[in-house]
């Protein structure tokens, strides 16, 4: 029965965690425009591959997989910032703009017989505006969230529909192939994407306070996202096994056109069909993700999903056949649901919403490098070994690391699981339960312990106030004019009276019994609390209540 039970919730948390994205409008439509941009990027990628192809055969493939990805890495870490200034939608607005319009001129060069480097640099233009999507976009989900378990949920949507975009992208890409040519998968991938800029122009919510879409001082910004990799060992961890991931990825886009044409004789529309088989294990995988909602195993199977990336291709370099190979493919898009909802979810509660996207665009830096560095080291062992040897040797970089990392992430697993307890009683005082995720965790990133023991003054009445206070465990009595005016156990906060309107405190709090206690700054619960709207109007209506019962007598303010 116990088990039956455990099962039946794991299917609600995994339902909860679609049906919690249909019902906010706001998170549907970033979603949906998520779908958009990554079918026009992956029916891009197929007919830029199948373009490189016909200009110069392998050695092209990986050159082109290089000369789209390099610009993209530089610039990844130098745009991200723009992404943490002002609204972050509408950053993904000019993207999403700037990828439709660029693609529609490809699809005008290879129609009217253009020169194959014109559409190169045209992917490269692409590419290097795709760079900011995917940071910006995975920035702006923990504000249209209000716990981590939305938050996960969010992820587990986003990377069911990033499999669907594995999916359809290069199955429509294989369709067009069959009765037309790249300009038409081209123009439907122009088309993709204007759709996913129109979706992002309707979205209403209350962004959390960031600086001006026109401050300066872009430099520094960009050394201080790169400054909150480089002093967070476990937040570094992820980053470079999304790296090695991704130099998977980067071989992939060659292998999946050598293996077709040279390994299986399927020709180039079987390049379509390989990819498509990524997307059909993508979509299961992210079925099965579903139900990883709510655990504490992320960074288990963050590892297995980055085994999952390389292991198929030793398999498919070992047993080269049309149905091996396929389920093959099919593994690796398993292994990139498992990365989508893992990885993206661990790295958006290690790190602080202020420079969430600029750590984003590291990510989305160092996979630009390791995709291109990936694809022109596959084409060159290739070259050197021949084509299945090539498989196993790229194949087995991604296992090995994960192999290595195994400690590290199951002990990340246990502080995301603390981290979590702590964000769980921030949000059940009703002050702070209007705060999106990211505001709440940077509240319990400045909390300090504080163990009480009974009959202990907190505080009294006339201090100085400088924290803010909420129980853990046990209880307190406020004072007021020697008698009792509230009786506050766990989930519940005092304090910010004398914070909220910079005066000495109000009431005397003494514990009833052995407390522990979480305390933040004054400075530190300011700035989250009175700089995003709801929350510091649910604080002026909560003080003027608290007055009233200290002081009923008090004038109206």
């Amino acid at each position: 029965m116990g088990e039956a039970t455990a099962r039946t919730h794991r299917l609600a948390d995994a339902a909860s965690a679609f049906t919690s994205n249909a019902r906010n409008p706001d998170l549907r439509r970033a979603q949906l425009s998520f779908l958009g941009a990554w079918t026009a990027e992956w029916a891009f990628t197929v007919a830029l591959g199948i373009v490189a192809y016909r200009d110069g055969g392998a050695a092209a493939l990986g050159l082109v997989g290089l000369l789209r990805m390099v610009p993209s890495a530089v610039c990844a870490p130098i745009l991200s910032p723009f992404a943490d200034r002002g609204r972050r939608e509408r950053v993904l607005v000019v993207v999403s703009t700037v990828r439709g319009l660029v693609t529609a001129a490809a699809a005008a060069v290879a129609a009217l017989g253009g020169a194959p480097v014109a559409i190169y640099a045209l992917a490269v233009l692409s590419t290097i505006a795709a760079t900011l999507f995917r940071p910006a976009h995975s920035a702006l989900l923990p504000s249209l969230c209000h716990t981590g378990h939305e938050l996960a949920s969010a992820n587990v949507v986003r990377g069911m529909l990033d499999s669907l975009a594995t999916l359809v992208g290069p199955l429509l890409a294989a369709v067009l192939l069959e009765v037309a040519d790249v300009d038409v998968v081209f123009a439907v991938a122009a088309a993709a994407s204007l759709w996913s800029a129109a979706l992002l122009l309707r979205l209403q919510y209350d962004a959390p306070p960031r600086p001006s879409a026109t401050g300066p001082h872009l430099v520094r910004e960009i050394v201080e996202g790169l400054g909150v990799v480089a002093r967070n060992r476990d937040l570094a961890l992820v980053l470079g096994l999304a790296a090695a991931q991704s130099l998977t990825r980067g071989a992939l886009t060659v292998f999946s056109v050598l293996v077709s044409i040279e390994l299986l004789g399927r020709g180039e529309p079987g390049a379509g069909t390989l990819m498509t088989a990524v997307g059909v294990g993508a979509v299961a995988g992210s079925l099965a993700a579903s139900l990883l909602v709510g655990t504490r195993r992320l960074g288990a199977w963050f590892a297995l999903g980055v085994t999952l990336w390389g292991l198929p291709l030793v398999l498919v370099g070992l047993l080269p056949h049309d149905l091996p190979a396929l389920v093959f493919m099919a593994l690796i898009g398993g292994g990139n649901a498992l990365i989508d909802v893992a990885g993206f979810t661990l790295m958006g509660r290690m790190a602080p919403d202020a420079v969430l996207a600029r750590v984003f665009g590291v990510l989305e830096s160092l996979v630009a490098v390791s995709i291109g560095v990936g694809a022109v080291a596959a084409s060159w062992i290739v070259g050197e070994w021949g084509l299945r040897p090539a498989l196993v040797a790229v194949g087995l970089v991604c296992p090995v690391l994960a192999a290595a990392s195994w400690w590290r992430l199951r002990a990340l697993d246990g502080t995301v699981g603390v981290n979590d307890e702590v964000v769980g009683l921030l949000q059940r005082v009703p002050m702070l339960r209007t705060l999106p995720l990211p505001s709440v965790e940077q509240l319990a990133r400045g909390l300090e312990v504080v163990d009480v023991p009974a009959g202990t003054v907190v505080f009294q009445r006339g201090d100085v106030g400088d924290r803010y206070y909420v129980v853990e465990s046990g209880s307190v009595d406020v004072l007021g004019e020697g008698r009792v005016i509230a009786s506050l156990g766990p989930g519940e906060g005092f304090g910010e009276i004398a914070l909220l309107r910079r005066s000495t405190r109000t009431a005397t709090v003494v514990a009833t019994a052995d407390s522990r206690l979480r305390s933040l700054a004054s400075e530190h619960f300011l700035a989250v609390v009175l700089g995003y709207t709801p929350s510091a109007r649910e604080a002026s209506v909560e003080v003027d209540h608290l007055l009233d019962r200290y002081d009923p007598d008090r004038p109206d303010s």
